[in-house]
């Protein structure tokens, strides 16, 4: 078995996790949610008005302001959206299980023992035990 093979294995390994699994429905949940699809619309608009305003040579920063402000006030009210909280909870489990794994790959093409050794997302300070830390 060659090594894309054992990496398509792989993949369809992680489809079959749980913090694959309640990532994609979470994922389907937001985007069946009206409310929270119309607060995102508005975000984006609200950003579109922002970056055409600061892209003036005569700003207003009054605008500027108002705007900020209001991308702050719905950007809680997305954020305050229970799909939107299941959603980040899920996305943010996905990602520990994505870390251990390639964490775990980058320790193995280091020489480390594909049996024993292991990745844990987080840090002891100690950069030499380490394979998965972006500020070496």
């Amino acid at each position: 078995m060659d090594i894309i093979e054992l990496t398509r294995k792989l993949g369809a390994a992680i489809q079959e996790e749980e913090a694959y699994k309640a990532f994609h429905k979470a994922k389907e949940a937001n985007e069946q949610d009206d409310e929270l699809n119309e607060l995102i619309n508005k975000i984006q608009l609200i950003h579109m008005s922002y970056q055409h305003e600061a892209a003036k040579d005569d700003a207003n920063e009054g605008k500027l302001q108002a705007y900020d402000k209001e991308f702050s006030e719905v950007y809680k009210q997305v954020m305050a959206n229970t799909n939107m909280q299941a959603f980040e909870k899920a996305k943010d489990d996905l990602d520990v299980l994505m870390k251990r794994i390639t964490g775990i790959l980058s320790l193995c093409a280091q020489g480390e023992d594909p049996e024993t050794c292991d990745y844990s997302a987080g840090c002891s300070g100690d950069c030499s035990s380490c394979g998965g830390c972006s500020s070496k």
